[in-house]
């Protein structure tokens, strides 16, 4: 009876936890290097119901990821690879695409819609955003630093970001119904009880 009440217990979580999934809200990955923040970065997506990371990268390999700190998440958040910047682009039609910039035209993160279809680009710890993907974004995003620090950790960037949109989200009720189509949802459903 335990191990019927446990399998049960499961398969509810299952469904709540995709029920609050967010399939457009997303992350775009590139050229991050350091296997502690694209572990951190995972775990902050599937903490705030991202179901897609995409991954953008070109001249970096991708950091081999421990499988305690990392395969928990991972597990539960689809991965997509593109090889160009035009298949990215493609993947990300109609959301606002924001990137994460210290130009002085840049906005807090507070002021976006994060209502909205939104894909957040984030670069790597040395050299940001290559020029094809900023010449992608729809607009410039920071986080205001009152600090002798200029920037953070990009995992910590990642789930400021993703917290932020998740609270307009939870007030906007997009966490209290699913997102997905019925059989979309059914059809994932399925795939994670594989898991």
């Amino acid at each position: 009876m335990k191990g019927f009440d446990r399998t049960e217990q499961r398969k509810n979580r299952l469904r709540r936890v995709l029920a609050e999934r967010q399939p457009d809200l997303t992350l775009v990955l590139a050229n991050i290097h350091d296997p502690h923040n694209v572990s951190a970065i995972y775990r902050s997506a599937d903490a705030f119901g991202v179901s897609c990371v995409h991954l953008y990268y070109t001249d970096t390999a991708f950091p081999h990821l421990s499988e305690k700190t990392s395969a928990s998440a991972r597990k539960w958040v689809d991965t997509v690879r593109h090889g160009s910047c035009a298949d990215l682009s493609l993947a990300l039609a109609g959301y606002q695409i924001l990137a994460t910039s210290f130009l002085p035209e840049a906005k807090s993160y507070r002021s976006y819609d994060l209502t909205k279809p939104t894909a957040f680009l984030m670069g790597n710890e040395h050299q940001g955003l290559a020029p094809e993907l900023m010449a992608l974004a729809t607009g410039l995003v920071i986080i205001p630093m009152h600090g002798m620090i200029q920037s953070l950790n990009v995992s910590v960037a990642a789930a400021l970001l993703l917290g932020e949109a998740a609270r307009q989200r939870e007030e906007a009720g997009l966490y209290a119904q699913p997102r997905y189509p019925q059989d979309v949802f059914e059809e994932r459903y399925r795939a994670w009880l594989e898991k």
